[in-house]
């Protein structure tokens, strides 16, 4: 039983992982402005992080044309992660 519950912690920590650098990829690329998000590699990407993104939108909305609210929702992931992992090695042991 335990090798099971350690390999969904261990799932979900990659898939967190694997979202955070989707997330940071969002993020950089929204600073060039000529990019066209309907584009099939960029809508993708929009497909999967605006919705976790938007979350925070409704929170905290833009100040000055900045939208500070990637930085809560990777805060939030980042704080998950880290939860995971005192788990996964709670579990192990």
């Amino acid at each position: 039983m335990d090798t099971a519950v350690a390999l969904l912690i261990n799932t979900l920590a990659q898939f967190l992982q694997i979202y955070s650098v989707l997330l940071i990829i969002r993020i950089l690329l929204s600073w060039f402005p000529n990019i066209n998000w309907y584009d099939p590699p960029f809508s993708i990407l929009s497909q999967l992080t605006d919705p976790y993104l938007n979350i925070f939108r409704s929170f905290i909305p833009p100040l000055g044309g900045m939208d500070f609210s990637p930085i809560l929702a990777i805060l939030l992931l980042n704080l998950v992660s880290s939860l995971l992992a005192t788990l996964q090695r709670a579990v192990v042991f």
